[in-house]
């Protein structure tokens, strides 16, 4: 089978016709996830005018199967742990604790990288659009969503190209609303459904973030 999204950016604007620009009203904000997520979320704030910002989320990998994930942090100290799957591999705390502290120095060093040391997004009150490049298990997009209700959006909506239908189904109860291309029954990764999956480079996010950075008071 042909995977569906040549890249990123054709991913991102099959994506962005699903949204049509409001006619009056607040602009919504869009927040792509560090890496993946920015290139896909830029098209749909092309479409619908706004802003774009960058999200910091981190995966907390199961130790020695890092693309397993056992939850994620976001800023603030924000953390989504999945206790099934640490049950069920018999995950110390110990072990935990060394995984998020790990992941909290990267989340850090991307946030100083990518957004310029700025504040975390500032979401109060506002239209929020996470963005993410595809979604599996949803770790990284519950902590991003958790973020996101912490700080008092007034809506928000979950946007993907391609999501796991299990897990669709999930994050529907969390979110206002789900934006998705495909909705897939068999799922094992994000990459599969892309004929190029490489990682965007640093000075691509860079470029998208500051062409439409939001304005500051």
């Amino acid at each position: 089978m042909i995977p569906p999204f040549a890249n990123r950016i054709e991913a991102g604007r099959q994506l962005a016709r699903l949204f049509i620009s409001p006619a009056s009203g607040p602009e919504p904000l869009v927040l792509g996830l560090l890496r993946g997520g920015v290139p896909v979320a830029a098209e749909v704030a092309r479409q619908l005018d706004g802003p774009l910002d960058a999200l910091v989320v981190r995966k907390l990998g199961v130790p020695g199967q890092e693309e397993l994930a056992m939850g994620a942090i976001a800023p603030g100290g924000i953390c989504h742990l999945n206790p099934q799957v640490i049950r069920h591999l018999g995950i110390s705390p110990d072990s935990i604790t060394h995984v998020r502290q790990r992941e909290e120095r990267e989340l850090a060093r991307r946030n100083r990288l990518y957004r310029d040391s700025r504040p975390p997004p500032d979401v109060a009150g506002r239209h929020v659009i996470i963005v993410d490049d595809g979604i599996a298990t949803g770790a990284t997009m519950r902590a991003a969503i958790n973020y996101v209700r912490s700080h008092h959006a007034s809506r928000l909506v979950v946007a993907t190209p391609v999501i796991a239908e299990a897990t669709a189904l999930e994050l529907e109860q969390l979110a206002d609303d789900l934006v998705a291309v495909r909705r897939e029954e068999n799922f094992s990764a994000v990459g599969e459904w892309y004929l190029d999956f490489t990682p965007p480079d640093d000075e691509l996010i860079q470029s998208l973030l500051r062409a439409r950075a939001p304005t500051t008071p």
